[in-house]
């Protein structure tokens, strides 16, 4: 299954056959008081400069959240859009909770976007995916309903078989579908990490299509968070994750990703690990 996104000049592919893809979280002012400021300002330099590190540590693709409380997010979209296109040419997922900032988003994007996000509630689905059809978008699929996040395994793959089935009925196929079966705190639920495990297992195994998750979730609450998120992105990948929206400048996560490629044969003659080592420590050359 091989999921196709682009920019205006850059094509990305998103499949188990392919090398792990990295989406960049940073641009998102949730947490970041100093994004959230310049945000606020309209001023996009530190966007742009997030963007540019993310870049440069690996990311191929660039989550872009500009949600700030009071401020009107449909405008912001459209400047960090235009101001991101001003210095790379990485393909986009577009993030919002808000359709209306969905649309105005896809509306000026250049190229095929990933939109983040949708989830089995029955008004994001009706508001949702119209937008991701008819713009031809590809989609994460956070398996959520209105009833919240499932803590059991059963009810995450029953939200996403509904969402692959009412994408569908809007010709939406399997390969513009990226599941997020959610991951939660082990902190505040220790059986949360097998649990998101055995989602993406099950999903991988029912529906065959790419996936995402949010690492660092599972770490929320606990001592050395970095150690954690690697580790459990390495299970990730082996239990069906291809394209984790995760912080690409933090060597910890981008070492485990390069080397899980290379440990599953993506990674020829480990030029890959190799180069991304020497770019980390270019004093060892």
């Amino acid at each position: 299954m091989q999921t196709i996104i682009s920019s205006a000049s850059r094509e990305v592919v998103i499949g188990d056959d392919q090398p792990v893809i990295m989406i960049g979280e940073r641009i998102n002012p949730t947490g970041r008081k100093k994004l959230a400021a310049a945000l606020e300002k309209g001023d996009m330099s530190l966007l742009q400069a997030e963007a540019l590190a993310q870049v440069e540590a690996g990311a191929q693709v660039l989550d872009v959240n500009v949600g700030v409380s009071g401020a009107d997010e449909k405008d912001l979209m459209l400047q960090a859009l235009a101001a991101l296109a001003e210095v790379t040419d990485v393909p986009l997922c577009i993030d919002s909770a808000k359709p209306e900032v969905l649309a105005a988003g896809l509306d000026a994007y250049a190229g095929k976007a990933l939109v983040n996000s949708v989830n089995g509630e029955e008004a994001k689905l009706k508001e949702v995916l119209p937008l991701v059809a008819a713009h031809k978008a590809a989609v994460v699929a956070l398996t959520m309903d209105d009833k919240g996040i499932p803590s059991d395994v059963p009810t995450r793959l029953a939200i996403a078989d509904k969402i692959v089935g009412e994408a569908a009925k809007l010709g939406i196929g399997l390969e513009d579908i990226v599941i997020d079966p959610l991951a939660m705190s082990v902190a505040a639920d220790d059986q949360a990490g097998l649990s998101a495990l055995q989602a993406l297992a099950g999903i991988r195994d029912k529906l065959g299509v790419n996936q995402t998750i949010g690492a660092s979730n599972v770490s929320f609450g606990l001592p050395d968070r970095r150690a954690i998120n690697a580790t459990f992105l390495a299970m990730a990948v082996m239990a069906g994750l291809t394209c984790p929206i995760t912080d690409p400048t933090v060597w910890d996560i981008k070492r485990t990703l390069v080397l899980t490629d290379l440990f599953t044969g993506k990674d020829e003659f480990a030029m890959n690990y190799i180069t991304a080592y020497r770019e980390q420590f270019p004093e060892e050359d």
